[in-house]
């Protein structure tokens, strides 16, 4: 049954995203639809990064000591800064190994 429901599941993601993709099918989206759709990715990356950030020990944690925190503090300010995604990630990974070895 398991993997059953992992055929079915790969199936439906190689579907939905080749008719997306594959230039010679007539298939568009307007508008309305594209720019709703655009809206997603940053929603799904928030939804996997917050509760790591916020909550890494199931309760909520937004204080100085927090290494998550501070490891994405430290993230966002660099990328917004230098828009270098290669030193964004190693330096504030750096920080939060550092910070978690502490």
């Amino acid at each position: 049954m398991i993997l059953l429901s992992i055929f079915a599941m790969t199936l439906l993601v190689f579907v939905s995203r080749y008719l997306f993709l594959e230039p010679r099918l007539p298939l568009r989206l307007n508008p309305q639809a594209q720019r709703l759709l655009s809206y997603s990715s940053p929603a799904v990356l928030t939804a996997i990064w917050a509760p790591i950030v916020f909550m890494p020990e199931q309760e909520l944690w937004v204080t100085p000591d927090n290494p998550y925190l501070i490891g994405a503090l430290v993230a966002a300010v660099m990328a917004w800064k230098t828009k270098n995604v290669l030193l964004t990630t190693f330096v504030s990974m750096a920080v939060f190994l550092v910070l978690k070895l502490l």
